[in-house]
């Protein structure tokens, strides 16, 4: 699976905190380890003294790595795990902290705020569901600060930030350099990149820097011809009938007709390619000797096309059954500017930013058709006689066109490092406005109902009356724009105690407005906010009813819905205060410990279908109704940690324990047997995390460098919300996607060859453990739909986690139930290995990934009811060569 390097670089980053070039390793021997300077307080510091668990590596260090992509290392996660689906389409979770995100067809309409914030230089451009996918080229280095960074890095840092940090133009002259890579991999097509950057001074205050990049991935996963009956895609459209008495139940589902989908015009080898090209372009002024001006932009197209998973119910693991052709264009543009100098005793800073994003995308959606309340309903023609129902093609797709922007502002001085005490403050403004219309054609509209329903969408007035063939493939819309504007105040106070002992303390206020405007389909979402925001009987009965605004009168009164965040305008405004407190001793001159307690927070999210009232009243679900939106989950972290130099400055140690507790857990729900058929999202319990994260780095001789770290994380569900009892993994129970142990080891070993030129070898090691997928307990069904549709299982492990599902929830027409479970996504390990020849201008890399062929299990998606693997990319042989000019 080919992920950008930004990726890359932030995985290995968890891993090590530095690593040296062949030179410094040759010519420094044993004397010291690379000290980086970071910035996560928002002043420089040693990444040894900041009183944070924070890592980092140099972009000159990723380039000796030979950072390539994702999947080979992977390996380089010990305390962050993702899911997702592809380039441009994955979430980063950090500490365990993770619950479902939505769909990837509906996460710009309906997704959860991310948990861990991706900031690029000074600009956040983190977005839900979607996080910004920038190839990085030309690095500085890359921050990431695991656990709540909120008091100075504000919302959605709830579980970590991510910092990638890029190199500015400098004033020292003239510097040019160029890198190059191919590839061959495995059952695949080759892959190549280049990428180059020049800087010039063109006079004494005037510098400019500019980087270019190309990338083309090959694809490894084969689109295959589907052949029903050979274990092939068969058919979808009696899966519900078999599972649940849904709209549109079928006399005699084992024996209806069925239109079996074809994929002949579609079938292609290697059909998941990426391709990343892009340039930044970055001026810096120096207007006196105090102050400079910063400008920089960024430009990126990223392209794809076929998925990046196998499904398992096929042959082999690089297959797949698609039956629509499907794509991911994702531009952006990003302009950055910073103002810092001097005023009086203050250091000033002034940084802003403007982001301009465009997604279109188109998915095979066939596969939604697979489960469901609603599955027979669109298919087929279960309302003549019983001889003359049938189920007619299955085959449907989903179209997206997402335009989003974000403009920020940051203000922020800093008191002189070299006084005993110390204050960061700043005001921060951040403007989000996300506009999307996803059109779905899943209805088959050779049925007369979808004929005569569609006339009522917007566009179609003018259909015949008479009920002639209907002149559109869409039947339902999201038309939706979502605008977030923020400010927030800001502080940290140090105070040095003693000449060792320093506290400090952080606190950040903030205020939110969320604006959701727009409709999906005939639902129109701005007036049902308007009229909850109004809350008045005459508002609710203009746009509810008489009946339905009672009901949903009396579920305000009892607290079963939340509507008190929204104004009489629709719009959700929630403002808090969050802190940060942290003590550190520096024990001696090379170790330190530190203890700290933080707090990191999500925003709400507003849903579409609020207030409506929950399809089966059955149970747990009686007088149950979706949530208007769901509130703001919090995490509040305590920590101690030790960062330690020993050894005459030849092995570094750091070591972080930890411990967290989440509240109104939010996570995003699509439960269509008992709520409905749209995505809703919801706060569903508490959970607690605790932690030990370690990383070191030995410089063991004069020429070899061994390196490694390790994550042993335990997550549990404490509580869980009634009407998820028997749906939603039981309390005690892991949270999703992420392993309770990963660890990695890697050997650097320099060697001189003649003159200024060095060889070398590098060798690394992982182990990942078994990840539970998902927030609902639902693999045993979707197992079920998957040998109904390909008369097959998965063969994926399941790890059940009670007796059988409840009542209505999970109960066939049969009076079958079903085992609660989640797909287990199982350990593996990775080994990768390179040789090289180097000198300070230029270096020559042979370079072996994913040494055994291992297929790994990164993810496994049950979006469309049935499973799909996101796996890592077969063993993949290249060369890879560099050039700097000075």
């Amino acid at each position: 699976m080919k992920f950008t390097k930004l990726h890359c670089a932030v995985l290995t980053a968890i891993a090590a905190s530095s690593s040296l070039s062949a030179e410094e390793v040759t010519k420094k021997a044993k004397s010291a380890i690379e000290v980086i300077e970071v910035t996560a307080t928002k002043r420089a510091e040693s990444i040894q003294e900041v009183p944070v668990t924070v890592t980092a590596i140099t972009g000159d260090s990723l380039e000796k790595l030979g950072v390539a992509n994702f999947d080979e290392y992977v390996e380089f996660l010990p305390s962050v795990s993702f899911q997702g689906t592809g380039p441009g389409q994955n979430e980063i979770i950090m500490r365990g902290a993770a619950t479902n995100q939505t769909n990837i067809s509906v996460s710009s309409v309906q997704a959860l705020q991310p948990s861990v914030a991706f900031y690029l230089d000074e600009q956040p451009v983190s977005m839900q569901g979607r996080n910004l996918d920038v190839y990085a080229t030309d690095v500085e280095r890359v921050e990431v600060l695991p656990g709540p960074q909120g008091t100075l890095f504000g919302a959605s840092s709830q579980s970590g930030t991510v910092r990638l940090i890029t190199n500015k133009p400098t004033h020292d002259g003239f510097a040019a350099g160029f890198d190059t890579s191919i590839s061959s991999t495995k059952g695949g097509d080759m892959s190549n990149s280049v990428e180059a950057y020049f800087n010039m001074s063109l006079s004494d205050d005037i510098a400019v820097r500019v980087a270019a990049y190309n990338d083309h991935a090959g694809g490894w996963i084969d689109n295959i011809l589907n052949v029903p009956g050979e274990g092939g895609y068969i058919g979808s459209a009696v899966v519900v009938d078999r599972i649940s008495a849904g709209w549109g139940k079928l006399a005699d589902p084992e024996n209806t007709p069925i239109v079996t989908p074809k994929n002949d015009h579609l079938v292609e080898e290697n059909f998941n390619t990426t391709n990343y090209a892009g340039a930044r372009f970055g001026l810096s002024y120096l207007i006196n000797d105090e102050w400079e001006l910063l400008v920089q932009h960024t430009q990126q197209s990223l392209d794809t096309e076929g998925v990046f998973a196998y499904d398992p119910n096929l042959e082999g693991e690089e297959s797949t059954n698609r039956f629509q052709p499907e794509n991911n264009n994702d531009d952006f543009g990003l302009t950055t500017w910073t103002l810092e100098g001097r005023l009086e005793q203050l250091d000033i800073v002034y940084t802003g930013g403007y982001l301009d994003r465009d997604i279109n995308s188109t998915i095979d959606y066939t596969g939604y058709t697979n489960g469901g309340l609603f599955a027979t309903y669109y298919l087929c023609t279960y309302s003549a006689a019983p001889e003359a129902q049938e189920c007619l093609d299955p085959t449907k797709y989903y179209k997206e066109e997402t335009s989003a922007s974000r403009i920020t502002h940051e203000l922020r001085a800093n008191t002189s490092a070299e006084n005993r005490w110390r204050v960061t403050a700043g005001i921060f403004y951040d403007s989000q406005e996300l506009s999307t219309v996803g059109q779905f054609n899943i209805a088959n509209t050779d049925l007369p109902l979808f004929t005569n329903l569609q006339r009522t969408l917007p566009g179609n007035e003018g259909i015949n009356s008479d009920g002639g063939p209907f002149s559109s493939e869409v039947s339902f819309i999201n038309d939706v724009t979502h605008t977030i504007d923020q400010i927030a105040v800001f502080g940290q106070y140090e105070y040095d105690l003693t000449d060792t002992v320093t506290a400090s303390f952080g606190a950040r206020w903030y205020q939110i407005d969320d604006i959701y405007k727009g409709s999906t389909s005939t639902v129109d979402v701005s007036g049902r906010l308007r009229a909850f925001g109004d809350g008045s009987d005459a508002a609710l009965t203009e746009f509810f009813g008489a009946d339905e605004a009672a009901a949903i009168q009396a579920a305000i009164a009892s607290g079963q819905l939340e509507t008190s965040l929204l104004d009489d305008n629709g719009v959700l405004t929630v403002d808090d205060t969050i802190i940060k407190a942290s003590i550190d001793w520096k024990v001696t001159e090379d170790v330190m410990v530190f203890a700290s307690y933080s707090e990191g927070f999500r925003p709400p999210v507003t849903n579409r279908v609020g207030g409506g009232s929950a399809t089966s009243q059955e149970g747990a679900f009686e007088g149950f109704r979706i949530p208007v939106y769901s509130t703001t989950d919090s995490l509040d972290n305590i920590e101690f940690g030790i960062k330690s130099s020993l050894f005459d400055q030849t092995l570094r140690f750091n070591a972080t324990a930890y411990y967290s507790e989440i509240s109104d857990l939010q996570t995003s729900r699509f439960d269509p047997t008992n709520i409905s058929f749209l995505v809703f999202t919801d706060n569903v319990g508490d959970a607690e995390i605790r932690g030990i994260d370690g990383d070191f780095t030995w410089a063991a001789t004069d020429n070899l460098m061994i390196s490694g770290a390790f994550s042993w994380i335990d997550t549990e569900l404490t509580s869980v919300n009634d009407e998820l009892v028997g749906i939603a993994p039981p309390v005690g129970s892991r949270l999703p996607f992420t392993a309770e142990f990963s660890g990695n080891l890697q050997a650097n070993y320099y060697y001189p060859i003649k003159g200024d030129m060095s060889g070398y070898i590098n060798g690394s090691i992982s182990y990942t453990g078994d990840r539970l997928t998902g927030m609902t307990m639902n693999a045993n069904v979707v197992e079920d739909a998957s040998h109904l549709i390909y008369g097959t299982g998965s063969g994926l492990s399941i790890e059940n986690e009670a007796n059988v599902y409840s009542g209505v929830n999970y109960q066939d027409r049969n009076g079958n139930t079903y085992k609660g479970g989640r797909y287990v996504a199982d350990s593996y390990i990775l080994a990768n290995l390179s040789f090289g020849v180097t000198n300070d201008e230029w270096k020559a890399e042979l370079f072996i990934d994913n040494l055994t062929d291992e297929h790994a299990i990164l993810n496994i998606d049950t979006q469309q009811f049935t499973p799909k693997v996101v796996t890592n990319r077969p063993r993949t042989i290249g060369f890879r060569f560099s050039y700097d000019f000075y």
